[in-house]
């Protein structure tokens, strides 16, 4: 059984359950993804699946890889992962794999890149409560002091200040898969997972089903 999946965040929406509970869940476009390498311990040292997602023209594709996709009867792919397989003989180049390696009720990982705001002030970017409103006061949404005095009259490493906030690689652990959908390639998770609509993702098992 792979262990994960390339997949694309189409949006969030909310499913009913047949008790009467609304669940909001995320739909992920989960594959196809197509087996482009097989990489085993033998060879490389770790057994695991080099997967290709949305397909993209050849006159697109540079020669090296043109080579390198043929192996597997592909033009290409714009996107290529690895991911981690017990068995790597159970699997052939030019496998096609979809949503239905996980299963309803399964917890997976999400791995995705988060919404870029930009330049952000520490009051958005790290929570931070501000300074006083009242009469006077000139510390509104500030920093205030960062340093250190006399000593050791620098910055500490790692202190809270202004800067970029999102754009940054994030996972989110043990969603749970709700609904599957292996006609249209879909999958849905109970909550939200990183990133925009359209946005990469990569769902991964938490553990080898048995």
């Amino acid at each position: 059984m792979s262990k994960g999946l390339i997949g694309k965040k189409l949006g969030m929406t909310g499913i009913f359950t047949p008790d009467g509970r609304y669940i909001p869940v995320t739909v992920i476009q989960a594959g196809p993804c197509v087996i482009t390498q097989i990489k085993t311990q033998d060879k490389d040292g770790y057994n695991a699946l080099q997967i290709g997602f949305e397909e993209k023209k050849k006159a697109r594709v540079n020669k090296p890889l043109q080579g390198h996709f043929k192996k597997s009867g592909s033009v290409g792919f714009a996107y290529l992962r690895e991911v981690a397989v017990e068995d790597p003989g159970a699997f052939s180049l030019g496998q096609i794999l979809g949503p239905e390696i996980f299963k309803v009720g399964e917890k997976v990982d999400v791995v995705g890149t988060t919404k870029g705001r930009g330049f952000s002030g520490v009051m958005k970017r790290h929570g931070f409560s501000g300074g006083r409103k009242t009469h006077g006061s000139k510390s509104h949404r500030i920093p205030g002091s960062i340093g250190c005095s006399a000593y050791p009259a620098k910055v500490i490493k790692g202190k809270k200040l202004p800067g970029r906030y999102g754009a940054a690689r994030k996972t989110v652990r043990n969603l749970e898969v709700i609904d599957i959908r292996p006609e249209e390639n879909l999958i849905m998770l109970k909550g939200a997972v990183p990133g925009y609509r359209s946005g990469l993702i990569t769902i991964k098992k938490i553990k080898f089903a048995k």
